[in-house]
């Protein structure tokens, strides 16, 4: 026994009873289906940079890992589901995985967005003292500051700042650092300042 490709009933002829199509159609309907689903996961990582830019938490560095690792299972687990689906071979487990897999770069968006946008608290200026530099050009370039951390525990920590941010400071110049705590208790910098 067998399941349809496009609506998931299990089958035991060519034509599926409960959609009515063939093996062929059936194949057809559910990698239109896997295209566009994956397109609208694809949007959603581009969302999460959004968000991540726009609002950078503190731990960027950690949430950017996680969700590369998310990004590239994710990518991996739908080329292992289109490739059992071209063999005609089992798969509504892994395909159920992968479609409960697409929101969540949205939902990791939206919760740095109303992390930041949502965020009425007041800021804590840190006093910091730059140690280093760091930029990466690209297509979206990278510009970091590293400083003395104002956190329990920590050396350094990674800013992501601007252009204009990243010129003006040198290493060894102090620098005020505008913490805001997050909505929803993921803390985040708006700017660095000079004191």
């Amino acid at each position: 026994m067998t399941r349809c490709l496009n609506c998931g009933a299990e089958r035991d002829a060519d034509i599926c009873s409960a959609c009515g199509l063939g093996s062929s159609a059936a194949e057809f309907s559910f990698r239109v289906k896997l295209l566009n689903r994956t397109a609208v996961f694809l949007l959603g990582a581009l969302a999460f940079i959004v968000a991540a830019l726009r609002y950078p938490a503190v731990e960027l560095d950690g949430i950017l890992i996680f969700i590369g690792v998310l990004f590239f299972l994710t990518l991996g687990l739908v080329i292992y589901v289109e490739r059992r689906a071209l063999r005609h071979s089992e798969l509504e487990v892994p395909k159920r995985v992968y479609f409960a897999l697409i929101p969540a770069p949205w939902l990791l968006a939206g919760l740095l967005f109303i992390n930041g946008a949502l965020d009425h608290y007041p800021v804590r200026p840190e006093p910091v003292r730059v140690v280093g530099k760091f930029s990466m050009p690209g297509p979206i370039p990278i510009r970091r500051l590293d400083v003395t951390s104002w956190r329990e525990g920590r050396r350094y920590e990674r800013i992501p700042v601007g252009r204009f941010d990243f010129d003006r400071f040198s290493p060894g110049d102090p620098a005020i650092v505008e913490v805001h705590p997050g909505l929803v208790g993921i803390p985040w910098v708006s700017g660095v300042s000079r004191p």
